[in-house]
């Protein structure tokens, strides 16, 4: 008999392994003049009553462009329709997801 593992609760503020390897490739980026900055959960949207969304990363991007980028190493439906309702409401932001596949940054833009 085979048994689930649970996954770890999220502790906000910290990062998950696919998170501290996106940090790290946002960092080359950054260093390369490719993105002006980047911060880890910085805001928090209010999508609805009781309902927010807290976007892994903001990036300012070379042409002073806020993007908020979402880093998934799968998706969960919650998680995908609630970036996809903050860039309905928050059209002043790019949103964009991650996932890794290969070793290589697969981007998905909302």
């Amino acid at each position: 008999m085979r048994f689930a593992r649970a996954r770890a609760p999220r502790v906000a503020g910290t990062m998950n392994k696919l998170e501290q390897a996106y940090a790290e490739s946002l960092k080359m980026s950054a260093m390369a003049g490719e993105i002006q900055s980047f911060m880890f959960e910085p805001i928090k949207l209010k999508l609805a009553p009781n309902t927010t969304y807290t976007p892994d990363f903001m990036v300012v991007s070379k042409d002073d462009i806020i993007e908020l980028h979402e880093v998934k190493g799968f998706w969960e439906d919650d998680a995908r329709v609630k970036i996809k309702v903050a860039a309905t409401i928050f059209t002043q932001f790019q949103f964009k997801a991650f996932t890794r596949k290969k070793g290589m940054w697969i981007e998905e833009s909302f």
